[in-house]
């Protein structure tokens, strides 16, 4: 009899969650009836697992607004389960005896080993040197903060190691400091080439050593060659993203303006720089498709716009007022700079 009335109230709870548009997730050919989390997961990847459409993450769990931008923890170990509803199919966490179990997103106390912490939403690694670095800045942005004047060793080239002295390096930012160096103009080709602001590059670490009129600094991490006038800006806290994945609420139609390491094709694993941000609506978690746009020459040799061609999807992690950056999730034919993104 108490089992009965627990089965009775988990469905009520379930029925109470059920979003009105669950029954038309479209569900892949291969779904599995549970899948069994492993480290190394992220929700993309699960979510992958079960729905052809894996922004839709948040829909098949019942996720309400607040729940998309602090969706419960999943676990390596934990089992997640298939069910067939009267208002769609369902996702939900089994116990070790299959018992399907609801989640609170109440704080709770886990003992985890450290390979069993909580999966991210995205691939960790992919992403992290730009959790923790500013990325975009504005004009002359970096003209006042502290500069390299060199070695003593006159080293042109400096790295992993170095010893460098820095001029105007104040001592209540902290010890730990990032190396930067401006970059390139971000144009935004819808609006005339307006600057959106400027990329940042990012150089490495550093750690104050000796604070003085001109500080010595040890450099800690070199991803390129570091010279003479470079910036140095304090390390920031990492931003954790745990958004779920979900679709934008209201249209987006914007660009890829530039893609990191300077390739001229894209595909899966690269980071994007998109011209929408804060300011248009984006968030972190937000999921978008993207569109080529091709032309082609007619018969009288004028060009023709041909209809756009979906080629893949990115996964906004960082979003600035006018700029954002993705991560491509899913490419079925390259991209390119200038290719659309749109909602899915």
């Amino acid at each position: 009899m108490r089992k009965s009335i627990i089965a009775v109230i988990l469905s009520l709870s379930l029925l109470s969650v059920t979003p009105a548009n669950a029954e038309n997730i479209i569900l892949r050919s291969d779904t599995p009836d549970r899948y069994v989390v492993v480290p190394g997961d992220t929700l993309w990847g699960i979510a992958s697992r079960f729905l052809k459409d894996p922004w839709r993450w948040p829909e098949i769990w019942g996720f309400n607004r607040e729940q998309v931008k602090n969706p419960h923890k999943i676990y390596p170990g934990d089992i997640v389960v298939l069910e067939k509803s009267l208002q769609g199919y369902r996702l939900r966490l089994a116990d070790d005896n299959g018992d399907l179990r609801t989640v609170k997103l109440s704080p709770k106390i886990r003992t985890e080993q450290s390979a069993s912490t909580a999966i991210p939403s995205i691939p960790a690694a992919a992403i992290e040197p730009f959790l923790s670095q500013p990325l975009v800045i504005e004009k002359d942005g970096l003209a006042n903060a502290p500069y390299v004047l060199g070695s003593s060793d006159s080293r042109v080239i400096l790295s992993t190691g170095n010893t460098i002295y820095v001029s105007g390096l104040p001592e209540d930012k902290g010890f730990a400091w990032q190396i930067f160096r401006p970059g390139k103009a971000l144009k935004d080709p819808d609006q005339k080439d307006q600057i959106l602001g400027y990329e940042a590059i990012y150089l490495g670490n550093a750690k104050a050593d000796v604070f003085a009129e001109v500080s010595t600094v040890t450099i800690t991490r070199a991803t390129e060659e570091i010279l003479k006038g470079d910036r140095l800006v304090p390390s920031p806290d990492i931003i954790f993203n745990n958004y779920a994945p979900h679709a934008p609420e209201s249209p987006i139609n914007g660009r890829i303006i530039s893609v990191y390491g300077g390739v001229t094709e894209i595909g899966r694993g690269a980071i994007v720089t998109l011209n929408k941000g804060e300011s248009d609506g984006l968030e972190m978690g937000h999921v978008l498709a993207i569109y080529r746009k091709s032309q082609a020459k007619s018969l009288k040799g004028d060009m023709v716009q041909l209809p756009d061609e979906r080629t893949g999807l990115v996964f906004v992690f960082r979003v600035f007022n006018k700029i954002s950056y993705a991560l491509v999730v899913q490419s079925t034919h390259s991209i390119r700079i200038l290719d659309a993104v749109k909602t899915p």
